[in-house]
């Protein structure tokens, strides 16, 4: 049964009622979208990358570009510029520099990363004498000094033990996060077994290193790939000389490794790839090694008594694309680059399939890869003092990376 109609008086206060309502909620709205613009354009939380235009400029200044080598050009951009601003590191300053600590043995060789590091951190701006202030602290000491000096791998375990606890006995550091934000640096291959016993070590900290393996104990998501990089180079950078590479791939090396034991018996006899089961000898000429790069589209870089090797970034300096034959190999700076974009990445098993599997890459391929290696290769340079965007801060900003999830 229809309801009896309002009296006027209730209908005009109920419309009354509805009119405040809808203008409390218009009100409302108002002030929310206003907050809103104010919010996006208060520089507090102003992006270094607004958009495309401001991110170009940026790319301009810096020298890079949007060649694709990068996962997220503007995400790295962004993460890069607020890392130089805000990150902190605290070295410790206890241990003997004549011995073990503080320095490595040299900067040459093929494990010169290491002693790179130890130099550039000191000199870089991320340092700071105020552990209170670190986001994360280095504890510098070096396998690769202590292999130069003859020490075996049971008395390696042992002083990296001993000058760890050491510094949790003297430091209240170490105990807030269990080392989550302590990191340590080695290149050589001895710093895997040297750390072997510390399991508090291999599990919580973070691990810099050359030999980034799976099956070794390395934690992807915690620890960090640093690059194996052969310095000083013996001959200038290679690009933009693609008529001059005429050879399909190209190794020469040890067989001390099963995959290269195979490479060398597959594919040593082959006409149009250059695969010798036995380093150059000096005595054919001076530098015919590194010269081979210059004249190679391919250069192959399986895993030798490690997954890592030296040979991936003389490739990248010579202008030559790197082919990864490695089943587990966590590449330096994966993070940040796409290896795809300047290399090719197979499998062990695809070395009896090598050669077809390069002569399919259609020449257009080809030639963007090239490009894209010579792009890259100011990221596996060291320097002294280091330059930006160069090794060591690209190794800083994946420590950056890491230190966002174990902040204290």
């Amino acid at each position: 049964m229809p309801g009896k109609p309002l009296p006027s008086s209730a209908a005009a206060a109920c419309s009354i009622r509805r009119s405040l309502l809808a203008i409390a909620a218009l009100t409302l709205i108002c002030f929310t979208l206003l907050s809103l613009k104010s919010l996006r354009t208060s520089p507090q939380f102003a992006s270094p990358v607004v958009n495309a235009a401001d991110a170009y400029g940026h790319l301009s200044s810096s020298g890079l570009s949007y060649s694709g080598i990068y996962h997220s050009t503007e995400i790295f951009l962004k993460g890069y510029a607020e890392m130089e601003e805000k990150f902190k590191v605290f070295i410790y300053p206890d241990g003997d520099p004549n011995t073990f600590f503080q320095t490595p043995r040299k900067l040459t060789g093929k494990y010169s990363s290491e002693g790179y590091f130890f130099q550039n951190i000191r000199e870089s701006r991320f340092r700071t004498e105020d552990p209170d202030q670190a986001d994360l602290f280095f504890v510098p000491i070096s396998c690769h000094k202590m292999r130069g000096k003859g020490t075996s791998y049971e008395n390696m375990t042992i002083i990296v033990q001993n000058y760890l606890e050491s510094l949790i006995s003297k430091y209240p550091y170490w105990n807030r996060t269990l080392g989550a934000d302590h990191f340590f640096v080695t290149c050589h291959d001895v710093g895997v077994r040297a750390f072997e016993g510390l399991q508090m070590a291999v599990k919580n900290s973070i691990r810099v290193v050359c030999s980034p393996s799976y099956d070794v104990g390395y934690i992807p998501h915690k620890d960090v790939a640093l690059p194996q990089v052969l310095q000083p180079f013996a001959l200038p950078s290679g690009g933009n000389d693609i008529e001059n590479r005429t050879v399909l791939g190209f190794w020469a090396g040890h067989r001390n490794s099963k995959i290269r034991v195979i490479l060398a018996r597959v594919w040593e006899n082959d006409t149009e790839l250059a695969i010798s089961n036995n380093r150059i000898s000096r005595a054919i000429g001076e530098l015919v090694y590194q010269k081979r790069f210059y004249r190679t589209k391919f250069c192959i870089c399986p895993g030798g008594s490690q997954v890592n090797s030296a040979r991936i970034a003389d490739s990248i300096h010579y202008g030559c694309i790197p082919v990864i034959l490695s089943n587990y190999y966590d590449l330096p700076f994966n993070d940040i680059l796409d290896w795809h974009k300047f290399s090719v990445i197979l499998k062990e098993s695809d070395v009896y399939q090598l050669k077809s599997i390069l002569k399919s890459i259609p020449h257009e391929k080809f030639v963007e890869l090239h490009k894209n290696v010579v792009e890259v290769q100011k990221h596996f340079q060291w320097h002294s003092p280091p330059i930006p965007y160069d090794a060591f801060h690209m190794v800083m900003y994946e420590l950056w990376l890491r230190h966002h999830v174990i902040k204290y």
